[in-house]
């Protein structure tokens, strides 16, 4: 089971995996609603390195992305539902709108983008590059989504008798 933790813990955990000769792959997203994409994209992405990083938006910054209404589950519940998937090693919430400043301080090995992206069209595949790393696509095709869960369950009948 993953752990979540703050930046500077995150610094201390690399740093010995690095010296350990382990290789680093990152992830990031936000995970509302957890879902068998979000579980397969993390599976793929941990395939990809010895440790795996899960870099999971704070709220703010998913209303910022998605706009009113999400996240439907708080930060915390998110990041600790993502350290509990087998694949993931460490979590960590981040505010900003892309992944870059972690990105630049961490310089993972890998770069893990879902199939909703090519490598070509990963916003943060200069910085990566800029490094030394290199960017993966990875999981399933994007046949499922949160925006798509929500919307059903909206949709759904309600039973009067569920209260």
């Amino acid at each position: 089971m993953g752990r979540v933790v703050d930046d500077s813990t995150l610094d201390a955990l690399v740093a010995a995996d690095r010296a350990a000769g382990r290789t680093i792959a990152f992830a990031n997203g936000c995970f509302d609603l957890l879902h068998v994409g979000h579980v397969r994209y993390l599976q793929a992405a941990r395939r990809e390195g010895d440790r795996l990083i899960v870099a999971v938006n704070t709220d703010a910054s998913v209303r910022g992305l998605k706009g009113p209404g999400q996240p439907v589950m708080p930060e915390s519940a998110r990041a600790e539902l993502v350290a509990a998937l087998g694949a993931v090693d460490y979590v960590v919430l981040f505010g900003d709108r892309t992944v870059e400043r972690l990105l630049r301080r961490l310089e993972p090995d890998v770069h893990c983008k879902g199939t909703d992206y090519t490598v070509d069209s990963v916003p943060e595949r200069d910085v990566v590059r800029a490094y030394g790393g290199r960017v993966a696509v990875v999981g399933d095709p994007k046949d499922h989504s949160t925006r798509q869960l929500i919307a059903r369950l909206r949709e759904a009948p309600r039973d009067p008798d569920d209260r």
